[in-house]
């Protein structure tokens, strides 16, 4: 449990993923790798931009047919702490602009820790008032973290556990 959690704000997913943390940190910042986890299957995902450093862009594109692809994240990293934290939001595009983030404004921790089964990797997102925070899980955050989350664990290693 995440003990900086504000239940009335944030959202947050806790796994352990089968994999050394060396993994799962270059699966976050290797845009190849990126770009096979980041979205739910079967959509497909494009990495426009994944610049990952404090005020670096990080865009991504999605695609249901493979064909024509979307507009999916348009955000910039504030946080990179190298094998342990990324922490980014969509509030402000990659272009240091403010932006009027869809579906809703977040700011989104990612945390990697060492476990003795692999890598503790704990997601907090943060939102602005209670009303974005439930909007968001209402638009399915836990199944959508969920699944790309294991979709990363797959990539990675053996897989992810609760």
């Amino acid at each position: 449990m995440n003990p900086d959690l504000d239940p009335d704000l944030d959202l947050a997913l806790d796994r352990v993923i089968r994999a050394p943390r060396r993994r799962v940190w270059e699966a976050w910042t290797d845009p190849a790798q990126l770009a096979r986890w980041w979205v739910p299957a079967p959509t497909r995902c494009r990495v426009e931009r994944l610049d990952v450093r404090p005020g670096g862009g990080f865009v991504t594109l999605m695609s249901e047919d493979g064909a024509a692809f979307v507009p999916h994240l348009d955000a910039c990293f504030l946080v990179v702490e190298p094998g342990e934290r990324i922490v980014f939001t969509n509030a402000v595009d990659s272009r240091w602009r403010p932006a009027d983030a869809a579906p809703v404004a977040m700011t989104a921790e990612i945390g990697l820790r060492d476990h003795p089964d692999g890598t503790d990797y704990r997601v907090t997102v943060r939102h602005g008032d209670p009303a974005a925070r439930a909007r968001h899980a209402d638009l399915g955050f836990a199944d959508g973290w969920g699944t790309t989350t294991a979709q990363l664990a797959r990539l990675v290693g053996t897989g992810a556990r609760r």
